[in-house]
């Protein structure tokens, strides 16, 4: 072995890997002290190596979203981790390699020399596990690290993936850049900016009693989070999980006694709040939940997939108890009607589906959008619906006529809220606009770019 302080021959069976030889140096030069794998190596293997070697998939057959399956080696046969010998670990090969054609990760830079280092002497020391479940995906294991803070000012407006009025309709919550930006919806004015949050924002849900704002995003295919904000306060008050991927949906009950959450990681959790106990896992999903719903006595909830499904869950027993499955096209929103009997549905087909919550029988649809439908929401006997063509289209329940368009958004609208006792209606688009509007009237409240 090559020391920092003396010279020392060199088997010469390695020179032809000069590289890794030149990071072994580097690995016995680093700082000194035991190297942890979950706090260390882990967050690098989340980050860089995940995407093209997790559950989803596994290219040239290795995987190494946990530590388990981390040290089974691929197509090539070859131990992926020698502990104690870095240079016969295939895992640190294929990172210190000249050829372009096997280096990792592929399509992409090189991992930094101290990163490379930092793995090289993680399994000089044994490769040892520091962490409470070897088969737990590994972005469950890495401890939180304050996220980076937003930019005081934005260069540009970031698109509003989602929105949420606060019970008494004083306060509107927008998605932002590793935030969530707070306002008044009468005005316009910005009241806060919640910091310490995800890279995206995805998904936002206001407690029906007003203590906990939930927030859900991540960072696309690395993690993602579930996280209540103290209201009062503004900070985050607990994480509830950290996730594979990028959280999508989240949806409270009536009680507000529980929070579900689902994302691209094709999962719906289920959690007590506020202690955040993971009550539920579904995983009856294919594709990404994008959105969720439950019903008015909070027996059931609904969800809407990219997998082209709609899917009824009971919230006791974790059971699908209806299917609808007549978008044939990803489904994006779901909404269920006061009586807990039916439910709407609107995905990339352009149309918002009727079906029954009992069965998932088929009962009728509202036509007219000329794009993709992002949101449906259902209030005070109005069907909202919002998508790619700009504008928000406001139905009547009882009959499904149109009532308006609400017109003016210069991008595809992402976003909807609702403000039931205040006949507000919130929309979130691409280009950073949130408009706010009386739905009684069809008049414009407030509108304002979401961006500090």
């Amino acid at each position: 072995m090559m020391r920092c302080s003396d010279s020392v021959p060199v088997p010469v069976r390695l020179l032809c890997t000069g590289l890794a030889v030149s990071m072994m140096a580097s690995v016995v030069c680093a700082a000194p002290g035991d190297v942890s794998f979950t706090q260390d190596i882990a967050p690098i293997l989340a980050k860089k190596c995940v995407t093209c070697h997790g559950p989803e998939k596994a290219k040239g057959n290795y995987q190494l979203h946990n530590f388990a399956i981390l040290l089974k080696p691929g197509a090539s046969k070859a131990a992926s981790v020698t502990a104690g010998q870095p240079l016969k670990s295939e895992l640190f090969r294929l990172l210190t390699t000249t050829d372009d054609d096997d280096r990792m990760p592929q399509k992409d830079d090189p991992l930094p020399k101290a990163q490379i280092a930092l793995i090289g002497k993680w399994i000089q020391q044994g490769a040892r596990f520091d962490g409470p479940d070897a088969k737990a995906h590994l972005a469950s294991i890495i401890p939180r690290l304050p996220h980076p803070s937003p930019p005081a000012s934005y260069v540009r407006p970031v698109p509003i993936a989602a929105l949420a009025f606060s019970p008494d309709g004083k306060q509107l919550a927008a998605s932002g850049y590793n935030e969530v930006t707070v306002w008044e919806p009468s005005t316009g004015k910005l009241l806060r900016r919640v910091k310490n949050l995800p890279q995206r924002i995805l998904a936002l849900a206001w407690h029906p009693q007003g203590q906990w704002l939930a927030v859900g995003g991540g960072s696309p295919g690395q993690s993602g989070e579930v996280v209540l904000v103290d209201s009062a306060k503004g900070d985050v008050a607990k994480v509830l999980a950290t996730t594979i991927d990028t959280v999508m949906a989240l949806a409270f009950t009536p009680d507000g006694s529980q929070l579900a959450a689902g994302g691209a990681d094709n999962a719906i959790r289920i959690f007590s709040v506020p202690d955040g106990r993971e009550l539920r896992l579904l995983q009856q999903h294919a594709d990404w939940v994008l959105g969720l719903a439950f019903s008015p006595d909070g027996k059931h909830l609904a969800s809407a997939s990219r997998d082209r499904t709609a899917r009824v869950f009971d919230l006791a027993t974790g059971v699908i108890e209806a299917s609808y499955m007549g978008h044939e096209a990803p489904v994006s929103g779901v909404a269920f009607t006061g009586d807990g009997k039916s439910i709407y549905s609107c995905g990339r087909d352009k149309d918002v589906h009727v079906w029954a919550a009992k069965d998932g029988k088929k009962s009728g649809k509202i036509s007219g959008a000329e794009g993709e439908l992002f949101r449906v929401l259902l209030g005070d006997g109005h069907v909202f619906s919002g998508g790619t063509e700009r504008q928000v289209r406001q139905h009547k329940l009882d009959d499904r006529s149109l009532v308006r368009a609400f017109t003016g958004h210069g991008d595809r609208v992402y976003a909807l809220a609702a403000h039931a006792p205040g006949k507000w209606l919130a929309s979130g688009a691409h280009n950073g606009e949130v408009r706010v509007w009386n739905w009684q009237d069809g008049k414009t409240v407030a509108s304002f770019i979401a961006a500090p």
